[in-house]
């Protein structure tokens, strides 16, 4: 079932299944809140959206969305795997039958999808009437057809499916691929086809859009064991090195606005095929670049896109603009179109998203009337609550309350009253755990021992414990390390890992003598029994 947790860890954050239970903060490149158990005083529970892992210092207890769910709900690996799967939209039914079964259906599908762009390219070389569709009407040039690998459908219902029935593909694998409908025959019909490539070359699906008249205009690959909508960004394998190079990303909104950009010389441009825009997403790109550009429309779908954006962008230290001066035209495509030149400036010319959205803002309320002016701070200090940092929310602060003629410090309370207001409502709504802990303190100091052991270079100290080869375990302990030194750059590390050792020593003493002393209640003071276990309690109270 490995395949199928890393689906699942794919579509659901760390944050967002821990958020659940517990209220989760930014502390810097980590979130933080209380134990859901209830065993600290203090937010002693951290989560790493960037490792996926969390720990809870109270409980001692940490590890990724599994485990945590296994924790709290009080259930084992196959439920919490079940439970996750739900909500992640993911159907372990493609799953089972064993990771050797589920690669061999991948790398079949990977064939069937390959052999099905070549014949599609095929096709749109023998077919000028598909042609001068491609090269003229759309007005693509051959290395982008071939940059691409555009093709084309043919409008017979099975051609495709006889081509690679032939090649001895099952009509169960060309399903498993995503190359046909309901009814068993081909998927795409007298359509120009674009494959979808995922960052390292491999085809896992297509974008179809109808060459004549018909519904939908684009048709695209349904979710397959292969193609993933909510994390697959259109482009990125054509242009990941040229966002390394120019250090900034364009997203558009269609695909075909991707493949005019690549002509027209801007070829940092990708696009969420068929989805909004999912944190996974800008968690992608931020990897590559945190300036990223949005081309969307100034309509409302597109005022929301970009206020969804923001949000998310906050807490990643993303650089967030927004392209807007189209020249008339309605998208990146038809500004192309009519000059490439237009687009490479309006690709320079980004304005901050911030200020293109209270823009737009101001353009839709009347900010002379007391009404207009409440809803106008409402909605902007929503917005403001997502910029993290101080000075640039401070500058925003002063322009809004200058739009509604306003003292900024009138401003700066209601926020802070919002704020107060958001931050007391979500525990309302938080899953209570089924399940309850105790304080480990052994547990808890072998853990720092091992992460001083590990991250802390620790020589001298003989720290008695083998290092994890679990890459959560350690993702977990580096986690620790860093909380518990996060403010102590000076501090003697090999000192403290020797007190600590101390610690751990005299902390196992008298957990031992407990438990011998539990056990003296089941023998008669004359017993040897007796008389050997209170000699082990004298030698550990003398050690110590």
């Amino acid at each position: 079932m490995n395949d199928a947790k890393e689906e699942i860890k794919s579509r659901l954050s760390v944050e967002d299944v821990v958020g659940q239970y517990v209220e989760l903060k930014r502390a810097g490149r980590n979130l933080k809140g209380r134990s859901p158990w209830g065993v600290d005083k203090n937010p002693s529970f951290m989560v790493s959206p960037e490792k996926g892992i969390w720990h809870d210092f109270s409980a001692n207890k940490g590890g990724d969305i599994f485990t945590f769910v296994m924790e709290v709900e009080g259930i084992g690996f196959r439920e919490a795997l079940e439970k996750l799967a739900g909500q992640a939209g993911v159907d372990l039914s493609k799953y089972r039958g064993g990771d050797p079964a589920v690669s061999k259906k991948k790398a079949r599908a990977r064939e069937t999808l390959a052999l099905a762009t070549k014949y599609y390219q095929a096709c749109l070389v023998r077919n000028k009437s598909v042609c001068e569709y491609v090269f003229y009407r759309r007005n693509l040039n051959r290395p982008t057809v071939a940059e691409f690998k555009i093709g084309y459908a043919p409008a017979s219902g099975k051609a495709l499916t006889t081509v690679l029935q032939k090649r001895g593909y099952s009509l169960d694998e060309l399903d498993a691929a995503g190359l046909l409908n309901r009814f068993k025959t081909d998927m795409f019909r007298d359509r120009m086809t674009v494959p979808f490539i995922d960052t390292t070359g491999n085809i896992i699906g297509f974008t179809a859009r109808i060459i004549g008249k018909g519904e939908p205009k684009y048709l695209n690959t349904p979710e397959t064991i292969l193609f993933n909508k909510s994390k697959f960004i259109f482009g990125l394998y054509q242009a990941k090195e040229s966002i390394r190079r120019s250090g900034f990303v364009v997203i558009v909104e269609g695909n075909m606005d991707v493949i005019s950009s690549h002509q027209a010389g801007v070829k940092e441009a990708v696009a969420t095929s068929g989805t909004a825009m999912t944190e996974q997403h800008l968690k992608a790109l931020s990897n590559l670049t945190n300036d990223i550009r949005l081309a969307y429309d100034g309509d409302e779908a597109g005022v929301k896109a970009t206020e969804r954006a923001i949000m998310m962008a906050g807490d990643l230290g993303i650089d967030l603009t927004v392209i807007s001066d189209y020249h008339g035209a309605k998208d990146p495509d038809e500004l192309i179109q009519k000059d490439p030149k237009l687009w490479q400036e309006a690709v320079k010319n980004s304005v901050p998203a911030v200020d293109w959205l209270l823009q737009k803002y101001e353009e839709n309320l009347n900010l002379r009337t007391s009404p207009g002016k409440r809803k106008y701070s409402d909605i902007a200090l929503k917005l403001l609550s997502y910029v993290k940092d101080e000075v640039e929310r401070a500058s925003y602060e002063e322009k809004v309350a200058k739009k509604i003629d306003v003292g900024v410090e009138i401003l700066r309370e209601k926020g802070a009253r919002l704020e107060q207001k958001l931050s007391e409502s979500p525990t309302k709504y938080l899953k209570k755990p089924k399940t309850s802990v105790k304080n480990d303190t052994l547990g808890q100091l072998e853990n720092s021992l091992l992460a001083l052991k590990i991250y802390g270079g620790i020589t001298k100290t003989d720290i008695p414990f083998e290092i994890p080869d679990d890459d959560i375990k350690l993702a977990e302990l580096e986690l620790v390390f860093n909380r518990e030194h996060e403010l102590s750059d000076n501090t003697d590390l090999e000192k403290e890992s020797a007190e600590l050792l101390t610690r751990y020593k005299r902390e196992l003493s008298k957990q031992k003598i407990t438990t011998l002393t539990e056990q003296l209640n089941n023998f008669d003071e004359d017993s040897d029994e007796y008389i050997d276990i209170l000699k082990n309690i004298q030698e550990l109270q003398q050690s110590d």
